[in-house]
């Protein structure tokens, strides 16, 4: 999917890469769609930074962790991929989104709610817009083409706590 996109990857192709064989493959998956997402969630958890407790060190630590992912090989275009094929393969975004949107959200969410509970931030603090503004921060920098500050994640980090604080 990196290499080729989604429609232009095949399931004979991963399982001759893995060296196995087709019905292997859907021992495990149901198909193409499961595959892909699984494969980019296995990668995404795998590296998922663990708390620490830090509120600001943690939510810079996700926001990073974002980066490095979306910003590896073909990272970007995968995402533009799987966008590419909503009308087509409406399941490929379904399962993008519950495996890999969905876990780095809750990830981000627990880090607040975790502050919230601490008394770190306002009671009735909108966590839900918080979330969308700290990853939603990435696209919109990336997309503009304008190059990332050095101290980029830290600096949309305390915008964001000083707004729920």
């Amino acid at each position: 999917m990196a290499e080729h996109g989604y429609a232009r990857m095949s399931v004979d192709a991963v399982a001759a890469r893995a060296g196995v064989s087709k019905p292997t493959i859907y021992l495990r998956h149901s198909g193409k769609a499961d595959l892909a997402t699984a494969a980019l969630a296995a990668f995404q958890q795998r590296a998922l930074p663990a708390p620490t407790g830090d509120t600001r060190a943690d939510l810079v630590a996700l926001l990073r962790h974002l980066r490095r992912g979306v910003e590896r090989p073909f990272g970007m275009a995968m995402i533009g991929t799987v966008l590419a094929e909503e009308d087509h393969t409406p399941q490929l975004l379904a399962l993008f989104r519950e495996r890999l949107v969905a876990p780095r959200r809750a990830a981000i969410r627990a880090v607040l709610e975790a502050a919230r509970e601490r008394g770190e931030l306002r009671a009735g603090a909108d966590l839900d817009a918080a979330v969308q503004a700290l990853a939603g921060a990435y696209y919109a920098q990336y997309l503009s083409g304008v190059p990332f500050p050095r101290r980029w994640p830290g600096s949309v980090v305390d915008v964001v706590l000083d707004g729920l604080r």
